[in-house]
């Protein structure tokens, strides 16, 4: 197949390469001149687990192109991927404009003649309803009566994580289709033709709501966690055993994952969807106490890692923060609770600097990129090299998402760990 990928981020550059593997021809559309041009030369915009190479390899074989306007690209596609952002509102919405405006475009791109409509997939995260009440209205304002022959709409929501997303594209837990009439969809079983997990075809808002559902119980289990870790750190008690305790038992308390005390949740994924979800309830009159707790919980959990962090330490300390991304293996610093405390212990007077091998100032793009200076205007001057901080003397190396394996400290700082309370 042809398959355009419409948003180059993490969702949709991984796809790319993923979908390239497979032998498909893909060209990839980004508003980003930069990350088109990064792609044509064969250089990843973005850190993940071998993305790298599999990109280099779609390139020198000619399967992955990049451009940044839709043109007459979509001509002789089989399938369209959509994965432009839905950021958060004020009032915690998704803002769809992004999504508005590219289906808009994919619309007014639609002039040529075809044999069967072209199958256009949004991976995008939707509010239950999205589909029917924007989407498919901009595409029969522009097209008329010709839109349920050039286009026939599905929704695919994703279950990347980030640090993991190829091996998870490959062997997801499973396989979300929305359509309209809940059938199954010739492209997108193409797609999936290699794929092997539970599919499930679903009618559109169904198939929505799923990520908000999925992102939701994630988020409820790491502040369940936090909360019950928090307890123990109050009280002495070893938050690792409890936890061993806990999820030994797989019979009631469904499984570990999720739910080991220790770093906030964060992220591009949920803190946005928790937000939506909160904001959908209220909209439709729902009452949902445990959801609209979860961010709350959440701060007050970044305010006692902080306070655990320095405890025992007078200002101004020396301290090394090593690992600042939201997750090890990445760059990307959306919403990470790291950025939180590397900004609580600046605020606070102490002398900060940070270690991670994934950041390079330089390199970040898109969101990514406006959100890390918005937080920390000067992380440039903050970001370290290895052999920088193991010659540096510090009174404390705080390790949140990474690891300090390999790394020579000089002198004997004390360690205090984030990512998981003792």
């Amino acid at each position: 197949m042809k398959v355009a990928v419409l948003g180059l981020g993490y969702v949709g550059f991984t796809a790319a390469c993923c979908i390239a593997s497979e032998g498909h021809e893909v060209i990839g559309i980004d508003v980003s001149q930069k990350k088109v041009r990064q792609i044509m030369a064969g250089q990843a915009p973005i850190v993940e687990p071998r993305v790298q190479d599999m990109l280099t390899e779609g390139v020198t074989a000619g399967r992955i192109s990049a451009d940044v306007t839709i043109a007459a690209h979509l001509d002789d596609c089989d399938l369209v991927i959509v994965c432009v952002g839905t950021p958060s509102a004020a009032d915690g919405s998704h803002n769809m404009g992004f999504i508005a405006d590219v289906t808009r475009q994919i619309a007014v791109a639609l002039t040529a003649d075809r044999d069967r409509p072209l199958v256009v997939a949004y991976r995008s995260t939707f509010r239950p309803g999205t589909v029917e009440e924007l989407v498919l209205p901009i595409f029969e304002a522009v097209l008329g009566e010709a839109a349920q022959h050039r286009v026939e709409v599905v929704y695919n929501p994703e279950f990347l994580r980030e640090g993991s997303a190829v091996e998870d594209y490959f062997n997801p837990p499973k396989v979300v289709i929305g359509t309209r009439d809940g059938i199954p969809n010739a492209a997108m079983e193409e797609l999936n033709a290699n794929i092997k997990a539970p599919i499930f075809v679903v009618g559109y808002r169904e198939a929505e709501i799923t990520k908000f559902v999925d992102n939701s119980w994630h988020a409820v289990k790491v502040a369940f966690a936090n909360e019950v870790g928090r307890v123990c750190l109050a009280q002495g008690i070893s938050a690792q055993q409890v936890h061993q305790i806990f999820v030994s038992d797989t019979k009631l308390n469904i499984s570990p994952y999720y739910m080991r005390p220790g770093g906030a949740f964060g992220g591009s994924c949920l803190p946005k969807d928790v937000r939506a979800l909160q904001y959908i309830a209220a909209d439709t009159g729902a009452n949902l106490p445990l959801i609209n707790s979860l961010l709350g919980s959440n701060e007050a959990h970044k305010h006692r890692l902080f306070e655990y962090a320095v405890e025992g330490l007078e200002k101004p300390a020396r301290i090394l923060l090593v690992g600042l991304a939201f997750k090890a293996g990445t760059d990307d610093l959306r919403e990470s609770p790291n950025v939180d405390l590397a900004r609580k212990l600046l605020a606070a007077g102490f002398e900060l600097e940070i270690y991670d091998p994934g950041i390079d100032a330089t390199k970040l793009v898109g969101a990514n990129l406006g959100y890390a200076y918005s937080q920390l205007p000067v992380l440039e001057r903050l970001l370290v090299e290895r052999t920088h901080a193991e010659a540096a003397s510090y009174d404390r190396v705080i390790v949140s998402n990474a690891t300090i394996d390999g790394l020579s400290l000089s002198g004997d700082p004390e360690i205090r760990h984030t990512g998981q309370l003792p």
